[in-house]
């Protein structure tokens, strides 16, 4: 089955993040997933798309490593196998955050719904910032010459939790 991945970026202050994700589940109810990541860690559109789809096959697999799909989106765009370590690096915090939704299998009017709870949209915030994720991931130079740039070397290690499950 072919599901569709959109991936939207939002710059907005969140201070109850339990009440933000008791929103969500009120706007998607049964029908798709929205996950929620710290868009600073994510090294852009092709990185978040390949561990979404990543988590995707993982579940059609059972080789998943967490048991909702849009945690498994964390674990692998983070290239964690821990999710309180995904969590970590990816998880939302209080204050202004900016965010990258993922959003998997929602029918067109869930982005409108999500510019009502988060804000206008910015897809600025999904440009991937090199000296943070190298920070972030620990991330040599050498490695992101391997790997044609900072969004390659992200790819290269979330496909690497496909080999070490």
């Amino acid at each position: 089955m072919e599901h569709e991945i959109q991936v939207l970026g939002f710059s907005t202050v969140v201070e109850d993040i339990p009440g933000l994700l008791g929103k969500l589940d009120d706007i998607t109810g049964d029908s798709c997933i929205i996950q929620l990541l710290n868009a600073d860690g994510i090294a852009g559109e092709e990185h978040i798309l390949h561990a979404a789809q990543q988590a995707l096959y993982a579940f059609k697999r059972n080789e998943n490593l967490a048991k909702d799909l849009g945690l498994e989106i964390c674990v692998r765009a983070s290239a964690q196998r821990q999710i309180s370590k995904a969590l970590q690096i990816l998880g939302l915090k209080r204050g202004l955050n900016n965010i990258c939704a993922v959003l998997v299998d929602c029918n067109s009017s869930v982005d409108k719904e999500l510019e009502l709870l988060l804000g206008k949209r910015d897809d600025e915030v999904l440009k991937a910032d090199e000296n943070h994720l190298k920070d972030l991931y620990q991330i040599s130079d050498e490695e992101i010459e391997n790997s044609g740039g900072i969004t390659g070397a992200m790819i290269e290690r979330t496909s690497l939790l496909v080999l070490e499950t």
